[in-house]
């Protein structure tokens, strides 16, 4: 999907010569320019960042992007102490993060209950022959018959017939009704009614339809018409908002850096999306920062990783299972052995690096090691499960030691072999100072960090600490080099506005556009660090548009410049006023002459009227952009029902859209 067709975006004429410009002053340019005003750090080496640069410096790296504020905020804390908060996210309060997560409750259940509420199509099948017991509860009973006739509608069946609807003359007058009334009209429709009914809406009116409901009276709406929607939309939705609003922003980062490390597939197949909550949630964002090894643990008993690396179903060839199977009549008769997916990912990217001295050998061995790791019924949520029925016997040899028989601990063994080898101290030192200093970091930084990592036993708030305090990460060539990621620039677009995120759901087609969804990577090695293998011409023409969508509150956020600006009204500054107002609140460095030079040259035109041809796009009211999730019945997200009022300013949200969109705001 595309925020406009490719002739609607080249309407804008005069955009796209700005952002060739901008193209190629985002390689020619030189690092970042202090302010004027920066004060220099006292007993600081020459050259060494100012006191306003260093604060700059710490933000932009160990959060997604400062909000209106921060940086002044951190200047006044101390960067040293601000660091060191970060690092123990347990002493900072998160409870108006909490209050907005509170709309989301199945990301609260536990999974084989939010597998019983939303179920995948796997356990309406089990249903459906038999196999489970069907719900009792109203509401669920419709969930689970609209889920079913769903199922026979994709396979080419008859849909299924549940009770009679209203009659269509009532149905019409659903919209009107106090939320709970209309949500019991909602459950009563046939399957086949209900979709007719929702035909019938616009995306305004779908939007609408949950409008005063609750968050779990809006799920179970949700759940009508898809349930693996609503599992899928909160997921992303809360690791949006969580990005965006946490003050415990390293550890959001650092979440995030493991998320990509151990990636995991969201379209991988029918339990992926269920499975992901509880790895980001239990598996990986309280690990953060603790010991590699325990992180480690935790990702390969993961049903997340044993799904989306098929280990579930690795059989060792001499195990009884296997045997048992080989008895079986020529009819019955299935193959089953090794997966060696996980064997590889686990040594190649997760621990020792492609260089890390490991053969095909190895790889098969370990490969036995996990044999028999599995899932206790996928179907129910169930959890990690360990079959020693399924588990290659006798001892194996990984890396030149001996492991011997002992079942699972077997596994538990090579992990810490793994973690504890100095290949994976290496390796995950330099990914580390990848991304938080850039993409060829300095070796002897690398060494350093290698060395605490090995003298801690891999406690990665340590390693962080080394690099924090190193000379390297402070360094002025690093300074607002980076060019940011896709997923980078959009967070910190959002957090620079300080604006209010009311439809989650149109940020994260913003990221989906740029080619960075969340869990959107297929590949095990994860998304890029560099920005600069993000970039080209129409990577940033599309950037440029989504930051002008932003500005312009049609992008779910609603944003005030003139509050940012701290003015009373549009008249109050002239456009170069505002630029640099909007400058100082937005940038993070002064931008250079040839782009204020154009950003102002459009300003202008603008306030003319002669720049937009199609202006009413970024200002006419309740313009606000939204978009569902593939397959959404209801457009939005929790808390999307009410458009985003179009901006008091344009004038201001069109200079903001162009400064969001400029080269300097493309590094940090």
């Amino acid at each position: 999907m595309a925020f406009r067709s490719p002739s609607r975006r080249l309407r804008r004429g005069r955009i796209v010569p700005l952002c060739l410009l901008c193209f190629a002053i985002l390689f020619l340019t030189a690092p970042g320019r202090p302010r004027a005003h920066s004060q220099a750090v006292a007993g600081g080496p020459a050259g060494s960042l100012t006191g306003q640069e260093r604060a700059e410096q710490a933000v932009a790296r160990l959060s997604f992007g400062a909000r209106p504020g921060e940086v002044a905020r951190v200047q006044t804390m101390g960067v040293g102490n601000w660091i060191q908060e970060q690092l123990h996210p347990d002493r900072i309060d998160d409870s108006a993060l909490e209050s907005r997560l509170s709309l989301y409750p199945a990301m609260g259940m536990s999974s084989r209950r939010r597998m019983e509420d939303f179920p995948s199509a796997a356990l309406l099948r089990a249903v459906e022959d038999g196999r489970l017991t069907p719900p009792t509860d109203p509401a669920e009973v419709a969930i689970y018959r609209n889920g079913l006739a769903a199922l026979e509608t994709r396979q080419g069946k008859q849909p299924l017939q549940g009770p009679a609807g209203d009659a269509g003359g009532a149905m019409a007058q659903i919209p009107a009704l106090p939320p709970g009334e209309r949500l019991a009209r909602l459950e009563g429709l046939t399957p086949e009614r209900l979709r007719g009914f929702l035909r019938g809406l616009n995306a305004r009116q779908r939007s609408e339809l949950t409008a005063g409901m609750t968050p779990r009276q809006r799920e179970t709406a949700l759940a009508l018409v898809n349930p693996e929607m609503v599992v899928t939309g909160e997921l992303l939705d809360s690791r949006l908002l969580t990005d965006l609003y946490s003050r415990r922003e390293l550890a959001a980062v650092m979440t995030d850096f493991w998320l990509n490390h151990f990636n995991v597939y969201l379209k991988k197949g029918p339990f992926a999306a269920w499975y992901l909550v509880d790895y980001w949630q239990t598996a990986i964002a309280p690990r953060a920062l603790g010991r590699f090894e325990d992180l480690l643990v935790a990702t390969a008993e993961s049903p997340a990783m044993l799904f989306y690396l098929d280990n579930q179903s690795s059989i060792g060839p001499d195990s009884p299972a296997a045997q048992r199977a080989r008895q079986a009549p020529p009819g019955r008769r299935r193959e089953l052995g090794l997966n060696e997916n996980y064997a590889r990912e686990l040594m190649e990217l997760q621990t020792l690096g492609v260089d890390g001295g490991y053969t095909q050998k190895d790889v098969i061995e370990v490969a036995k090691v996990f044999s028999g790791w599995t899932i206790a019924d996928p179907r129910q949520g169930g959890g990690f499960l360990f079959v020693p029925q399924r588990h290659q016997p006798g001892p194996k040899y990984v890396l030149g030691r001996e492991i011997a028989e002992q079942g699972q601990n077997e596994g538990l063994e090579v992990l810490h072999l793994l973690a504890a080898s100095p290949a994976t101290a290496r390796h995950l030192s330099r990914e580390l100072a990848q991304r938080f200093v850039g993409g060829d970091p300095p070796p002897k930084l690398v060494a350093r960090m290698t060395a605490t990592y090995l003298h801690t036993d891999g406690d990665i708030r340590e390693v962080l600490g080394t690099l924090f305090a190193s000379r390297e990460f402070w360094s002025r060539k690093d300074y607002h080099s980076q060019v940011k990621t896709p997923e980078e620039f959009v967070l910190s677009a959002v957090r620079a506005t300080g604006g209010e995120v009311r439809d989650p759901a149109s940020v994260l087609h913003a990221m989906d556009e740029l080619g960075m969804p969340f869990y959107g990577c297929q590949a095990p090695n994860g998304y890029p660090w560099t920005g600069a293998a993000w970039l080209n011409a129409g990577d940033l023409l599309s950037r440029m548009n989504i930051a002008l969508e932003l500005a312009a509150n049609r992008l779910g956020v609603l944003v005030d410049f003139d509050e940012q600006m701290r003015i009373a009204g549009p008249d109050e500054l002239s456009a170069a006023g505002k630029a640099a107002r909007l400058e100082e609140t937005l940038l993070e460095v002064a931008p250079g002459r040839r782009t204020r030079q154009a950003i102002l040259a459009q300003a202008e035109a603008e306030q003319s009227g002669a720049a937009m041809a199609d202006r009413e796009d970024l200002s006419a009211p309740g313009s606000s952009r939204r978009f569902a999730l593939p397959g959404s019945a209801f457009a939005g997200s929790a808390g999307s029902s009410s458009a985003v009022p179009a901006p008091a300013d344009p004038q201001a949200a069109w200079i903001a859209g162009l400064l969001l969109g400029s080269p300097d705001f493309q590094k940090r």
